[in-house]
């Protein structure tokens, strides 16, 4: 797994700057005074920090920006990058600063003065997040980039704040690494494989084969994978730090490693990013790596339907109808439709085996979704307004999009067949919401819900504020604030 950046926490030694090779970021407000670290930066440098600032170029920065300062001299640096940051900065704006300096630091070692910083620990998280890259698959990859010392006012302080933060971090890229990966590389066995080994965290991993799935009905899910030579697993992780016998929060992930549509065969245009599929999978995954990292004091429980959606002589077909683990029969419009069949099956399966006190599901499901939202917000879909708004509002707090979307009667009439219980798919009008109004037919009445939609979310093709090109890692930090704020608070 990629590994975080090493961050620690010093008090603030001056004698330090002058020697320092690597980098030196300094932090100024908005009416440009330096404190004590700073002071002697502009000291070495001969006036030069502070004519910068009192500069016009400076007075248009926003939080968060940075200036670089190149091979400044009285310096043994390489640059100082002076951060534009308000005292009383607010937590997006501080994590903002640290992924600017993560942006511009290269390989060096940074040597950060936040001596009078508020929220040290948010801006080293924000530094974390944006210091990562995919590439395990190259064959010239270099060593990441080198250590951080943050030196500030009270290191022990921000240490302790700073590592939940940074175990949402280690999380978060066990997320994206799972999504980044090529499919010849995450099968559904090296994808298990990677599962069974966070037992070392204390997490508590069972691994239910085919065989094991076909004895408990999860046709739908087998069905999927049935044209693919990687067998179809489910896997289940138990997190148990709360207290004895209280009902598990259960996170349920579509894991399909790879979808090439089956018969349903989508274009080959773009196929290749059809890796990601799995993009839910790996938020339960690296939700359930943060929770043992940090010692998580809630019963959370994590599945994860693991399948690959492939065309071949045994495959399943539009036409066929399969029997759910429930009992409800679909039939198959679309095998492009796949990961609700698989998500079904796993839901139906975490209700019936944990009576779960609530229950949330993740899929890259539909492309309508992105349509409706493109790639700003996730689409949230619940029946259930206390547990999605309080999802909402950690994601809101996390920085993380999401929008709620409509359920109903109407949409749900869309998905009637003729030969079966239902079909998998209720045409191109409402796309994201039928697949939702399915999967709230495997939802027990009594069960708080909530469906996340993320095909727009899980990977983009842009850069965003906490991540490079490519996996985003979205929904870990989100998720881990509702199981903190909503399970752990009492």
């Amino acid at each position: 797994m990629t590994t975080l950046t090493p961050i620690t926490f010093e008090t603030t030694e001056i004698d330090q700057i002058a020697e320092h090779q690597g980098r030196i970021a300094v932090f100024v407000d908005p009416e440009g005074r330096l404190d004590a670290g700073a002071r002697r930066v502009n000291k070495l440098m001969r006036g030069a920090l502070v004519r910068l600032v009192e500069g016009d170029g400076f007075a248009k920065a926003k939080a968060g920006d940075v200036h670089v300062m190149s091979y400044p001299t009285g310096l043994a640096a390489e640059a100082v990058d002076v951060v534009f940051l308000p005292r009383k900065a607010s937590v997006q704006e501080a994590r903002r600063a640290g992924a600017s300096l993560a942006k511009r630091r290269g390989k060096a070692n940074v040597l950060a003065l936040a001596a009078g910083m508020r929220r040290v620990a948010e801006m080293a998280f924000g530094l974390a997040m944006r210091d990562y890259g995919y590439d395990a698959q190259k064959s010239d990859a270099k060593p990441r980039a080198g250590a951080v010392t943050v030196m500030c006012s009270k290191p022990e302080d921000a240490s302790e704040a700073a590592a939940p933060l940074l175990a949402i971090a280690e999380g978060a890229f066990m997320t994206r690494d799972l999504t980044n990966a090529p499919a010849n590389v995450l099968t559904t066995s090296s994808f298990a494989d990677e599962l069974v080994a966070m037992g070392e965290l204390g997490l508590k991993v069972e691994v239910l084969d085919e065989d094991e799935l076909a004895k408990l009905g999860m046709r739908t899910l087998l069905c999927v994978g049935q044209g693919s030579d990687s067998p179809s697993k489910v896997v289940v992780m138990h997190w148990d730090g709360g207290k004895k016998g209280d009902a598990p929060l259960a996170l349920v992930g579509k894991g399909v490693v790879f979808d090439t549509g089956g018969i349903s065969l989508k274009p080959g245009g773009g196929m290749e990013d059809m890796t990601m599929d799995m993009g839910g999978a790996g938020v339960v995954s690296g939700v359930m790596r943060s929770l043992a990292l940090r010692g998580a004091k809630a019963n959370v429980v994590g599945l994860v339907g693991l399948v690959e959606n492939m065309p071949s002589g045994n495959a399943v077909r539009p036409g066929d109808v399969i029997k759910s683990m429930k009992g409800d029969t679909v039939e198959v419009i679309n095998t492009d439709a796949e990961g609700r069949l698989v998500l079904c099956d796993v839901m139906w399966y975490a209700q019936e085996r944990f009576n779960p006190s609530a229950m949330i599901d993740l899929a890259t499901l539909t492309g309508a979704i992105i349509i409706g939202l493109g790639h700003e917000n996730a689409g949230v879909f619940s029946n259930d307004d206390d547990l999605c708004n309080d999802f909402l509002k950690a994601a809101k707090a996390e920085g993380e999009g999401a929008w709620r979307m409509p359920l109903g009667q109407a949409y749900d009439d869309m998905l009637k067949s003729r030969i079966a219980d239902m079909k998998n798919i209720g045409g191109r009008p409402a796309g994201s919401v039928t697949a939702a109004q399915f999967l709230q037919r495997f939802v027990k009445d009594d069960v708080p819900w909530i469906h996340l939609d993320i095909a727009g979310v899980a990977s983009v093709k842009s850069e965003t504020t906490l991540a490079p090109v490519g996996a985003t890692g979205w929904g870990v930090a989100a998720l881990n604030r509702l199981i903190a704020d909503r399970y752990e608070a009492e």
